[in-house]
């Protein structure tokens, strides 16, 4: 982890230290009495972190263009706290907020007012809070700095565990119950109770709605991959990368008069960011499935751009590549985004969700229970060391680009069977940020 790095960690733990305050000060006032509100245990909320170094990050460029960061702090971080409400959602079957009675809200999750001040907060943050703590921070030893930073990762580390547990616990409504061959095990396990249950308290004093039990949807546990779990997502994954690679191949074979390759990874073509979207739509929207056609447009229309505006940022952090780059398509946020791509988004969210989606679920069912697990375990293996490969090759093509010579032995491996240009040919696209 570079200097970079370490100055980004500790604006996340500030935003999210500085937001827990927040929400705990107006929530302890409301209620006249201490109520903890973050989703952790410790004195943090999370998303108030990740939305501050995302727009940090993603907007940097913008600073001197205070209408476009405005609004594209305000539409990121809306994005964000709307997903989160559905996820949290999603794992619980409740609302952890509800903005229902608020006016110009939007699933009760969202609403203008919200989405303004996150607005000029975003605003503010970027142009002159950020340069305020990094300079506070570069006051201490380097040492103080690298300590305080991995303690706190290791600290949310543990937060985070104890707290989805708790989570689930309070989903199911009770304790598994195990018999432990040794002392230690009853120790360990007597432990993990009691933090687990610690947690669980405090989660439910923060947020009672959590605790009023709601019948999840039925599954036909004799079918393969049922409901909308781990095996179906997988399948969808797999599914949506495939298919999302050949439509862009197509696409650009029409549009470019050229076959091109538009995969994400070394083996196979595979287009992730289709993949993780065909999830992300399905988890976010298949409780809402059966609502109104411009319901779902609107949802993939903002979440779409958003979700991409994100992926750019992050394979050009990550990789030193840029992937794509509207800059000649009007309507367009830092080259990373457009607006007809954003409405193309929600197009594709109303047919996915209303037609595709139906349809591709009822024939994943279809597959026979033991050689569909055993299938699954099997891509998902080859799926992850593809997209480790695929990973290790794009940070050395990265490496070779910047004239740095091979001095480990995975970075000797990458350039003997990863050379530029096969590289080239894999990812025609990329360019150097």
């Amino acid at each position: 982890m570079g200097n970079l790095g370490y100055e980004l960690a500790m604006l996340f733990f500030i935003y999210s230290f500085l937001g827990w305050v927040a929400e705990t000060v107006v929530k302890s006032m409301s209620k006249k009495k201490f109520v903890n509100r973050g989703f952790f245990t410790g004195p943090f909320c999370y998303i108030y972190g990740f939305s501050g170094v995302l727009m940090s990050v993603a907007f940097k460029d913008l600073r001197s263009q205070p209408l476009f960061l405005f609004i594209g702090c305000a539409a990121l971080a809306t994005a964000i706290e709307w997903f989160t409400g559905k996820f949290l959602e999603r794992i619980n079957y409740h609302k952890w907020w509800d903005y229902s009675k608020k006016k110009w809200n939007f699933d009760g999750y969202i609403c203008l007012q919200y989405s303004v001040l996150w607005g000029i907060l975003g605003v503010l943050a970027v142009k002159y809070v950020n340069n305020f703590f990094i300079s506070i921070f570069k006051l201490l030893p380097d040492m103080i700095q690298i300590i305080g930073v991995w303690v706190l990762l290791a600290i949310s580390l543990l937060d985070g565990i104890a707290s989805f547990a708790a989570v689930f616990r309070i989903k199911k409504g009770m304790y598994a119950i195990y018999r432990w061959n040794s002392q230690l095990d009853r120790w360990t396990h007597r432990l993990a109770q009691w933090i687990i249950s610690h947690v669980e308290k405090r989660m439910v004093k923060a947020y009672p709605s959590i605790q009023e039990k709601k019948a999840p949807e039925s599954k036909a546990e004799s079918r393969f991959a049922a409901g909308c779990g781990f095996y179906k997502l997988f399948w969808l994954f797999f599914l949506g990368a495939f298919l999302g690679d050949l439509v862009e191949t197509v696409f650009c074979r029409y549009s470019m008069g050229r076959w091109m390759s538009r995969s994400s990874l070394v083996w196979g073509p595979f287009s992730l960011v289709w993949g993780f979207a065909i999830v992300l739509a399905t988890v976010l929207l298949y409780k809402d499935r059966e609502r109104p056609d411009r319901h779902i447009f609107f949802i993939g229309t903002v979440l779409g751009g958003a979700y991409e505006y994100i992926c750019s940022v992050f394979t050009e952090i990550v990789f030193g590549k840029v992937f794509w780059d509207y800059s000649k398509i009007p309507f367009n946020l830092g080259g990373r985004i457009n607006l007809l791509f954003c409405l193309f988004w929600g197009i594709a969210a109303v047919i996915w969700i209303k037609i595709l989606y139906p349809r591709i679920s009822w024939l994943i069912e279809k597959v026979p229970k033991l050689p569909g697990k055993i299938i699954t375990w099997i891509a998902v293996i080859f799926m992850v060391i593809n997209m480790i490969v695929s990973m290790l090759a794009l940070i050395r093509y990265d490496s070779r680009a910047r004239k740095e010579p091979a001095t480990s032995a995975w970075e000797q491996v990458m350039d003997e069977y990863f050379n530029d240009e096969r590289m080239e040919k894999i990812y025609p696209s990329a360019k150097p940020r």
